[in-house]
């Protein structure tokens, strides 16, 4: 079974940090991307930073650019999310999500891949003013 094991959640006050990390275990894919979303009461669920496990390429959401970083462990299949300058509306459950691209599914070729996606459990952050 894919896992997708989150921690670093908590409670930080305006301007501190946190680093969120994202195990994922049990896949298979010949590509892969993983990232974090989050949502906030009210809200809907919001990508904010991605990262391919092939290229490296990263993605980020305006409301994050230039204050989150997010980097990937290819050998621990791991991504973490360092957040800084942190601000009451980043007040959110963060969930990590993994994307998998597989050339051959149920043997079918997929010349675009077929595309699964998995969730991790959200991990609470509250930002404190």
């Amino acid at each position: 079974d894919v896992q997708l094991q989150a921690s670093g959640g908590g409670l930080v006050q305006v301007g501190g940090s946190l680093r969120l990390s994202c195990a994922a275990s049990g896949f298979t894919a010949d590509d892969y991307v993983i990232g974090w979303f989050r949502q906030a009461p009210g809200t809907e669920r919001e990508g904010i930073a991605c990262i391919s496990s092939s290229t490296g390429s990263t993605y980020y959401a305006d409301s994050v650019k230039g204050r989150f970083t997010i980097s990937g462990d290819n050998v621990k299949d791991t991504v973490y999310l360092q957040m800084g300058s942190l601000k009451p509306e980043d007040t959110a459950v963060y969930y990590c999500n993994l994307k998998t691209l597989l050339s051959y599914y149920r043997g079918t070729y997929y010349p675009e891949g077929y595309e699964h996606d998995y969730w991790g459990r959200g991990t609470q952050v509250t930002v404190s003013s």
